[in-house]
């Protein structure tokens, strides 16, 4: 049978599968001597050892679209990063260091703002403009008030979705809006797999309807970059793309150099100043790594 696993606890994999169940199954030892690791959103095959107490082995990892680093798992359609735009105020720094992360693993990302009723409609429209030109889908939304919920399972439905956010931005508070409506089989996962409603410790993949998945991620409160060069960090930054022609230099980092179009494109307002001020930092950050 087949199955995709949902969760990964203490060398138990929880897989759920085609007949709507939830099985607790161990890797077979062949994929320790192979050293493949089972990922949370690997499709997988499984034979069942106890139909009753749904316990089975997982036999074989079908062939992955994709296998993230940061989150570890597999398959994923996409990222849906959560931010507070207010309690607490959003770490603009960090949030960026995400976009960059998954730009790195090549995951698209929308971002989603929760809290809207605690702040006025300008820091929203500022927020707005910020990421207006990265590339990425920005939606606003309050848990609290049952706002914007609908678009969210819009950009949910028929994909798999890593759920990501710091600490106290109500990303707990966002998935179990977005289970309202789910299929009874979700009530078994909670059961089977003794789900926290509102502390997540671990990567684990939510069945929201057929075919639609969240990766629900421990919150974060610090993030590296990885496995960038700093001469490579410009070109995370789309927004920079339309004005490096007008760059003196080839390769121009965009910093100290004269005649650079990406300094002249901020100083007309083209570009947003918070997203350039993080970029500044992160490439200092970069350049210091480099020294050692």
């Amino acid at each position: 049978m087949q199955g995709k696993i949902i969760k990964g606890v203490g060398g138990f994999y929880y897989v759920h599968a085609q007949d709507g169940g939830i099985y607790e199954c161990r890797a077979k030892g062949i994929f320790r001597k192979d050293k493949i690791k089972p990922l949370v959103g690997d499709n997988v095959r499984i034979s069942v050892l106890d139909g009753e107490q749904k316990t089975g082995n997982v036999d074989s990892i079908l062939p992955r679209r994709n296998a993230l680093i940061r989150p570890a798992a597999a398959n994923v359609d996409q990222a849906l990063v959560v931010f507070a735009v207010a309690s607490p105020k959003p770490n603009l720094n960090l949030l960026d260091r995400f976009l960059i992360s998954m730009e790195q693993q090549h995951i698209p990302v929308a971002i989603c703002f929760n809290k809207t009723d605690l702040t006025e409609p300008e820091e929203l429209l500022r927020l707005q403009e910020i990421y207006a030109g990265c590339g990425n889908q920005v939606r606003f939304v309050s848990v609290e008030k049952q706002e914007g919920i609908d678009e969210i399972q819009g950009l949910l439905e028929g994909k798999t979705t890593i759920v990501a956010g710091p600490s106290g931005v109500g990303k707990s508070s966002l998935t179990n809006a977005l289970q309202s409506e789910v299929q009874m089989e979700v009530g078994e996962v909670s059961r089977k797999i003794d789900r926290g409603k509102h502390t997540t410790r671990h990567t684990e993949l939510i069945v929201l309807r057929r075919d639609t998945y969240f990766l629900d991620t421990p919150g974060f409160s610090s993030l590296y970059l990885q496995g960038i060069e700093y001469e490579e960090l410009k070109d995370y930054f789309p927004e920079f793309v339309p004005y490096e022609p007008y760059c003196r230099f080839q390769g121009c980092m965009h910093l100290s150099e004269p005649d650079c179009g990406v300094k002249e494109a901020l100083a007309e307002g083209k570009i947003s100043q918070p997203r350039y001020d993080n970029y500044v930092l992160l490439a200092a950050e970069l350049k210091d790594k480099k020294k050692y």
